[in-house]
């Protein structure tokens, strides 16, 4: 029988969980995925398409950080942590300082976790609202390892 194999390593939320990171200098590349009502309808595209100029440039760092920035019900911006800028691709750096709360559960829990962010977030004395989302496994090797880490992040220091 052949091994199956993940293609997203082993996630260890400790690092993301109730703490402070700061993006300060990094490189992140840039796409745009189309949603109805929040729902991703061509992210696995777009991250093939981000992925393929990551892996041209040998610009994948040791550790994947994807984020997604859900700017409205049609749409989201997704970075992708590089190491260095990347050519041809749309590039960004996310500046500022941003408390970290690693979360465990489907979609479809979202707003509860949300709400449970801003209710810690409120507790720390920190700006509540807009958040950034972090997806460490594809539904598929979430369903390998029998869990599915979700990460929201809320900048501190007062930025958009």
């Amino acid at each position: 029988m052949e091994a199956e194999t993940q293609c997203c390593p082993p996630f260890d939320p400790t690092p993301w969980d109730e703490t402070t990171l700061d993006f300060a200098g990094k490189w992140f590349v840039q796409d745009r995925v189309r949603s109805f009502f929040h729902i991703p309808l061509n992210f696995g595209a777009v991250m093939t398409r981000m992925m393929d100029l990551v892996l041209q440039a040998q610009a994948k760092p040791g550790e994947q950080i994807i984020l997604s920035d859900e700017t409205s019900l049609w749409g989201s911006e997704v970075y992708v942590y590089v190491t260095k800028e990347v050519p041809g691709a749309r590039m960004r750096r996310i500046e500022g300082r941003y408390f970290s709360k690693a979360f465990d559960g489907p979609y479809g829990q979202i707003g509860r976790f949300c709400k449970e962010m801003n209710q810690l977030l409120a507790a720390k004395g920190f700006p509540q609202g807009h958040f950034l989302f972090g997806y460490p496994l594809c539904p598929k090797c979430a369903k390998k390892y029998g869990h599915n880490p979700i990460l929201i992040l809320s900048r501190t220091d007062g930025g958009a």
